[in-house]
């Protein structure tokens, strides 16, 4: 198969080896098909070969039954035909093969997509005439999402981030055509689809969106070789976009590098998850990193607003339950989630409308905020997971059981593991308890045995008990800082890792190593009054070095907290 290129005037799909000839023509409209689309029509063609037609219908690559050359389409010559038949018409058209920028220009009305046929002779109407692709264009549009089918378009419909505002670099850096590398970092429905469409809408670039979720390290590799042809044969860059791009491992990821460097391909990768630790290293080094932020609810109603002026052209036609009230619950409830926002506002206009009806009697506000359902934004795998539960770790160590409550219920209504909060617990009770109050770790093994045993829902009461209990407790952490003093001492001194342990400390099994002296001059505690005996058990190098401090807890002091006690004093 020949190697395609996408033709910089009129975006039709053309073999590399006729990109000159068909520019110096002014490109014409020609057969531009790949192989594989031309064989099965060559074969339906071989039973029923076309008549000659004068006219093209515009949008339509017409095929001739006499092509130049004394040949047919077929190859075969003009003497094997079979006679013509006057009164019938048949024409046939190929779909350009193009990237997804010549999808995108062939929306706006450029182009043809369609393999359609037009019979004359039968006296079935033809199934892609003008009135039947606008019919289907808008059954397709319909079909649609309406967080898609109002996706903003411009730069300025992108409302809540500051980067395409009007003094943000990133608008700047599309609005001259000088797109960089980059990876766009932000939480579900933020926009950075929408951003990088923008992009493919403002430059002069070719533009290529592909998905982690859908394609694979052989789709990329198509890619880069179409965007060497083109960069060295017509000058043109390709922005190549991969959404979800966390989905490429980071083996997969090494196929980027070298395109990236190059400057072959400019790549605008989009993810959810943190790129430190899901981008490659080498990757993120050649690329910029914008992170988006979640819309506040002020944005998200701009972005509602917008949607219902797109469904709702005449104001008085909005479903009066859809008040600013309502609105304005969507959007906060959304938690800066713009496709979770219009999600919600399209069941809400289908409820709505029903009710306006009349098929939804008594149908009201309040009726419909319970019909919508309600999911929290938390992501059981990503940041969101391990914020959480940070969030909650800190609650319990900073005494305040209102707030690990509040992260708890978070985590239980989003659908987290049981057991991964109980194991969590257990290890509070040791790591922020520990010898202040020894009864919380036996408290916490059994919370995570009762969460085992009695399942949810009602492991739920478990849980926030264990939780108020270690929140109340008092704290010490002399166990953990001793242990990590220890660890420290073993990182920073190779001598202190591998000092010789006291030949009294060792155990002696066998005649040999009793005959070393292993074990000898041992004194066994328990043969001794109060267990007391005096004896070394570190090694020689390290007698004298303590890493157990007498304190439960440190020694700053944070002068905020003893704010409002002071005021209180002098007011006394």
């Amino acid at each position: 198969m020949s190697q395609r290129i996408s033709c910089p005037v009129c975006n039709r799909d053309i073999a590399l080896s006729s990109i000159n000839r068909h520019l110096d023509e002014g490109c014409p409209e020609e057969l531009n098909v790949s192989e594989t689309s031309a064989s099965g029509f060559f074969a339906l063609a071989k039973n029923k070969p076309p008549a000659p037609s004068s006219s093209a219908t515009t949008g339509r690559s017409t095929i001739n039954s006499s092509p130049a050359g004394g040949k047919d389409w077929l190859g075969s010559s003009p003497a094997s035909k079979e006679p013509q038949q006057s009164q019938q018409k048949r024409t046939f058209s190929l779909p350009f093969q193009g990237s997804s920028h010549d999808a995108r220009k062939s929306d706006q009305g450029g182009g043809n997509t369609n393999l359609s046929k037009s019979f004359g002779d039968d006296g079935v109407a033809d199934p892609d005439t003008p009135a039947a692709k606008r019919q289907k264009t808008t059954s397709a549009r319909s079909a649609m999402p309406l967080a898609e089918r109002v996706r903003p378009n411009t730069l300025d419909n992108i409302f809540g981030q500051d980067l395409v505002g009007p003094n943000g670099i990133l608008r700047r850096m599309i609005e001259s055509d000088s797109v960089k590398s980059m990876i766009l970092w932000g939480g579900p429905g933020c926009g950075k689809t929408t951003i990088a469409r923008t992009i493919a809408a403002s430059t002069k670039a070719r533009f290529v969106e592909l998905s982690g979720t859908t394609n694979n390290v052989a789709d990329c590799k198509k890619i880069f070789e179409q965007a060497k042809s083109e960069l060295g044969l017509l000058g043109r860059k390709t922005i190549l976009f991969i959404d979800e791009i966390h989905r490429f491992t980071k083996t997969q990821q090494d196929v980027f590098l070298a395109p990236v460097e190059s400057g072959q391909i400019i790549l605008i990768g989009a993810t959810t998850e943190n790129p430190s630790f899901k981008v490659q290293s080498a990757l993120l080094s050649r690329c910029r990193v914008f992170t988006l932020k979640p819309l506040t609810t002020e944005s998200t109603l701009k972005v509602l607003d917008r949607a219902l002026a797109s469904e709702f052209p005449e104001r008085s036609d909005i479903p009066p339950l859809l008040d600013d009230k309502l609105l304005t619950y969507l959007a906060e409830f959304a938690s800066g989630d713009a496709r979770t926002a219009l999600n919600l506002l399209e069941i809400s206009i289908q409820l709505a409308s029903q009710h306006q009806t009349g098929s939804n009697q008594g149908f009201t506000q309040e009726d419909l905020k319970k019909a919508l359902t309600r999911t929290l934004v938390y992501d059981r795998q990503g940041d969101g997971h391990y914020d959480t539960i940070s969030a909650f770790h800190k609650s319990v160590r900073g005494n305040d059981p209102d707030a690990a409550l509040y992260y708890l219920g978070r985590m239980i209504e989003s659908g987290e593991d049981p057991l991964f909060i109980s194991r969590r617990m257990m290890v509070m009770a040791s790591e922020d308890i520990g010898l202040a109050d020894n009864t919380l770790l036996p408290l916490a093994t059994a919370t995570h045995f009762a969460v085992q045993n009695v399942g949810m829902p009602e492991a739920r009461i478990n849980l926030a008990h264990c939780t108020v209990a270690l929140c109340l407790a008092k704290k010490s952490t002399r166990a953990y800082r001793g242990l990590n003093n220890v660890l420290a001492l073993l990182q920073s001194d190779p001598e202190a890792a591998s000092a010789s342990i006291p030949l009294h400390l060792r155990n002696a099994p066998t005649t040999l190593m009793k005959t070393l002296g292993y074990g000898k001059e041992y004194k066994y505690p328990p043969n001794y009054v109060d267990g007391i005996v005096k004896q070394e058990y570190l090694p020689e190098k390290l007698i004298g070095k303590k890493f157990l401090e007498d304190i439960d807890l440190g020694t700053e002091i944070d002068e905020e907290a003893y704010e409002d006690e002071g005021e209180f004093e002098q007011d006394i």
